[in-house]
């Protein structure tokens, strides 16, 4: 079963692998960082973040330093769709900015029918149709309805 973890990234919880979302290719273990699993590309911030002001001229140019800023850029190694930016310092490994329990994962998932893409023909408004999600709350009601 696969379950949607980024915009670009999932996870096979039957291989536990971590996988890219655009071409399903297999990154690595999903008990570990995807990050470490993709091509990253360390860029110069003043590539990003131009100098508003001429750098001959001044030390201050509204353009993030390079030896304190480092941006990194996570693609998949297999189609090159961008996974995730990060900005940090230079030398830095790439955050662990989550981590999922992947046997209780794996538990609360058993019998569920995985999630399907939007972008795979689901009708996203079939359930607002058939009533089934209403937009009225209380706080509709103490401004007549009106945002």
């Amino acid at each position: 079963m696969k379950y949607l973890a980024t915009e670009y990234v999932q996870i096979d919880l039957d291989n536990e692998v971590w996988e890219c979302r655009t071409c399903d290719h297999t990154l690595g273990s999903a008990r570990e960082n995807y990050k470490i699993f993709t091509k990253i590309y360390n860029r110069n911030p003043q590539e990003i973040h131009r100098p508003k002001l001429d750098p001959t001229k001044y030390e201050f140019t509204f353009s993030p330093n390079p030896k304190v800023c480092a941006i990194y850029e996570f693609y998949c190694p297999n189609c090159g769709t961008m996974m995730d930016v990060e900005y940090t310092v230079p030398g830095a490994l790439p955050l662990h900015d989550f981590e999922l329990d992947i046997d209780a994962l794996k538990e609360k998932m058993q019998g569920r029918t995985p999630v399907v893409d939007a972008g795979e023909g689901v009708d996203t408004t079939q359930a607002l149709r058939e009533g089934a999600h209403d937009h009225s709350c209380s706080h509709d009601k103490n401004y007549g309805g009106q945002r």
